[in-house]
């Protein structure tokens, strides 16, 4: 699939007007604070999520000049090319409630959006995948799963709430020490819902792992290489483990740690300690990676989001990178410029020598919120 026109109102500091991208690179440059990652924004609104920089509805239209307040509305719409067709999206965003029009027919809700068109988006805060702790790669590995199999989320979510309920009950046995007896019951729900999650997990991971290894070593011209593995908090191997036997096992871990999580009053065992092991070059890369390593480490983990996605939806995601060149030696922006095939891909940056190295694609300045076309 691929974007064939972007048409914005009203919105952020962008001056109204549209963009017609081409079908492979986009580089849209200029200097800080001009409006180049409002306009990837305007991109991911519309695979029906909210801002990637965690902006309230209410807070995306442009701010009027006279009171300072932002407007009552913004207006998008996207005609794009997917499933051998062309189709138009309108998102209408008004008092920070949206509302969708799709191929002409209405939507009371911009959630309608998500599904009809699919990206995925890397921007300076992705660093925290390497730099932060284990919540922040459960997240990026949950959200990969959720793309590709929604039935995830329902999973996610009664694990987490069985989670809240015997936390709470962890608390409550310590004034009511009776009580420790249903504790087993709690175990036994936990423990199915957290072995469903391990296993789609390991499952992702062995399809993340080859190719997360093979585009950093394209992005890193074979100089270096890098390992991401799933490190469960319940260790278990997966080809010896089926789904009744892995019960058993993280129940009896469960059980094991009922007098340590009544001390501390909460669960110490489950996949919410979960984590991904990140090495680059055989050392930690949280701990021992350069910049420039820890931003092609999460890249090549952002790019092999893409290529499952395309995988199981026979659909290839629009790729948005914001301010990806920064700390990137001009071998890399190659990579990233010149060798991203068969995506429609959207990049910005400030230096013009790195929009020089692009060898073909389409060229967007941008200058106070105006868009031109180069």
């Amino acid at each position: 699939m691929y974007i064939k026109r972007i048409v914005y109102e009203n919105f952020r500091n962008l001056a109204d007007g549209e963009i017609l991208p081409d079908e492979g690179m986009n580089v849209i440059y200029g200097e800080n604070a001009q409006g180049k990652t409002n306009l990837l924004e305007t991109i991911w609104l519309f695979t029906g999520g909210h801002s990637f920089r965690g902006t309230k509805d209410c807070e995306l239209p442009k701010l009027e000049k006279e009171t300072g307040n932002n407007s009552h509305y913004t207006k998008l719409k996207a005609d794009f090319f997917k499933e051998e067709r062309n189709q138009t999206a309108v998102l209408n965003i008004e008092r920070g409630r949206r509302r969708s029009v799709i191929n002409g027919v209405e939507k009371k809700t911009g959630s309608a959006l998500v599904g009809k068109i699919c990206a995925v988006i890397f921007s300076p805060e992705h660093l925290q995948l390497v730099k932060e702790g284990p919540s922040t790669r459960r997240n990026f590995i949950d959200s990969a799963i959720c793309q590709i199999n929604p039935s995830y989320v329902r999973t996610l979510t009664l694990y987490n709430r069985l989670l809240l309920q015997r936390n709470a009950l962890l608390k409550d046995i310590v004034r009511h020490p009776d009580l420790s007896d249903t504790l087993e019951v709690w175990n036994l729900r936990l423990a199915k819902y957290g072995v469903q999650i391990m296993i789609q997990r390991a499952d992702y991971m062995r399809l993340l792992q080859p190719k997360c290894d093979f585009i950093y070593d394209g992005i890193a011209k074979g100089r270096e290489d890098m390992k991401i593995a799933y490190a469960p908090n319940v260790f278990f191997k997966q080809d010896e483990f089926t789904e009744e036997s892995l019960e058993i096992v993280m129940i009896e871990e469960l059980k094991k740690s009922e007098r340590t999580d009544i001390k501390t009053g909460h669960t110490t065992v489950g996949p919410h300690r979960d984590d991904l092991s990140i090495e680059i070059g055989g050392v930690s890369a949280r701990l021992f990676a350069s910049q420039g390593q820890q931003r092609s480490a999460v890249l090549a983990m952002k790019l092999a989001e893409a290529e499952i996605l395309q995988e199981k939806t026979y659909e290839a995601p629009i790729i948005l990178l914001d301010d990806v060149m920064s700390e990137l030696d001009s071998n890399r922006q190659d990579y990233l410029l010149n060798h991203l095939y068969d995506k429609q891909v959207f990049i910005t940056c400030c230096s013009p020598e790195s929009v020089n190295l692009m060898q073909k694609g389409k060229r967007f300045y941008l200058e106070n919120g105006v868009v031109s076309a180069e």
